[in-house]
């Protein structure tokens, strides 16, 4: 499965956190993620990432097409709360459209990603 990740600037960490504890898991899928995101998780945990611009450079639009096209089955998005944090690519909005449109699982939150990977896991998320 191609599995994409997002991630504002402020959730940096907590994505390398959850990538480091579910190596193992990730390690089966094809990974996918915007410029840095892309960096920090190899560097935290040694997986191979297909790696897209960063999100203000186009990388956002980038990630979007892939959706589209159907190279993306699930996405990880940790997004800011904040308002003001809009300079970090993608927006909650331009990610949850295109995925409702595509039938594409979303997880905006550490215990939805868990579960939908866990789901991966066991076998019981087929695209």
């Amino acid at each position: 499965m191609n599995i994409g990740f997002i991630t504002h600037n402020d959730k940096k960490a907590l994505m390398e956190n959850f990538c480091i504890a579910y190596k193992g898991i990730l390690k089966k899928h094809h990974l996918y993620a915007t410029g840095m995101t892309a960096k920090r998780i190899e560097m935290a945990t040694g997986l191979t990432v297909t790696k897209f611009l960063p999100g203000a450079m186009g990388g956002d639009k980038q990630f979007q097409n892939e959706i589209t096209n159907g190279g993306i089955d699930m996405v990880i998005f940790f997004h800011s709360s904040s308002f003001e944090n809009k300079t970090d690519g993608m927006s909650l909005e331009e990610i949850t459209r295109v995925c409702d449109l595509y039938n594409v699982p979303l997880a905006t939150n550490i215990a939805t990603a868990e579960s939908l990977v866990m789901c991966l896991d066991n076998g019981d998320l087929i695209r």
